[in-house]
């Protein structure tokens, strides 16, 4: 339809040939945008003056956070190593579960395709499950306290992983695969020694960059009661003790910052 609203550009090759461009979608795509921009500001009533004139309090409360009292690390660091622990074991485990389930959601490698949509499906709910939703009703049923956070980060590291993975096997060359079934292996032989090595260093890569989004977000999941240093940031930011806050916030810094650089190292060793 939008050739024919804006017909092709007819353009005269040096040899006499015309040939026929098709307009850009640019102008299109940019009207729809700013057609959704302006929608979704309505409904959500956005104010650029409200945004523009209360920015300036943001800038005070980090203000206040400075100097943060240092006094105040003791009663930090053993919730900081829940926090590292939330998010190391949850990753751990949820990166090894994601192995076999990404294999099942393969339809290259699984010849049912019954059992390839229904592992899809449950990758997909479990991307669409917000971590801190997952949180909260993990805390209904585990209780308060770290292990709700495992399991929150578990699932995500679980969907994450899962479906990078799984696409990554989809798109692996089949022909080792195929020679190996051909000579004898059985399938899952011949995954192990034709698909694992293809796939694995993205597949760790995946897991370390899981890691330490994860410890990120397991900062926050204090606030729903699942442990870590989200319930001090909650209790900080209640009793407005921001330089308390403020020295919390200065050891996530530091403590993503060196499990960043420690993963990137490996994660370029890998690749």
């Amino acid at each position: 339809m939008y050739d024919k609203i804006f017909p092709p550009k007819k353009l005269l090759l040096p040899n006499g040939k015309v040939v026929l461009q098709k307009r850009s979608r640019t102008p299109l795509i940019l009207l729809i945008v700013i057609i959704l921009t302006v929608i979704s500001v309505n409904f959500t009533d956005f104010s650029i003056s409200t945004l523009f004139t209360r920015i300036g309090q943001f800038f005070q409360i980090i203000g206040q956070m400075i100097p943060p009292n240092w006094g105040y690390f003791p009663k930090l660091w053993d919730a900081l190593m829940d926090t590292l622990k939330m998010s190391l074991i949850g990753s751990v485990i949820g990166a090894i579960i994601a192995l076999p389930v990404a294999v099942l959601a393969s339809s290259n490698i699984i010849k049912s395709k019954t059992i390839v949509v229904i592992f899809k499906v449950i990758l997909s709910l479990l991307r669409t499950l917000p971590t801190l939703v997952s949180a909260l009703i993990a805390t209904f049923i585990f209780g308060l306290g770290p292990m709700a956070g495992i399991v929150a980060i578990l699932f995500f590291t679980l969907s994450y992983v899962g479906k990078l993975l799984y696409e990554a096997i989809e798109n692996v060359d089949m022909g080792a695969f195929e020679a190996m079934e051909s000579i004898g292996m059985t399938r899952i032989q011949a995954f192990r020694y034709a698909i694992i090595p293809q796939v694995l260093p993205g597949y760790l890569s995946t897991s370390l960059f899981c890691f330490e989004g994860n410890v990120r977000y397991a900062a926050i999941l204090g606030y729903v009661g699942a442990g870590g240093v989200g319930l001090l940031i909650n209790e900080g930011l209640g009793w407005r003790d921001y330089p308390s806050v403020g020295m919390i916030v200065c050891a996530l810094i530091v403590t993503v910052i060196i499990i960043e650089r420690v993963s990137e190292y490996f994660r370029k060793k890998l690749i």
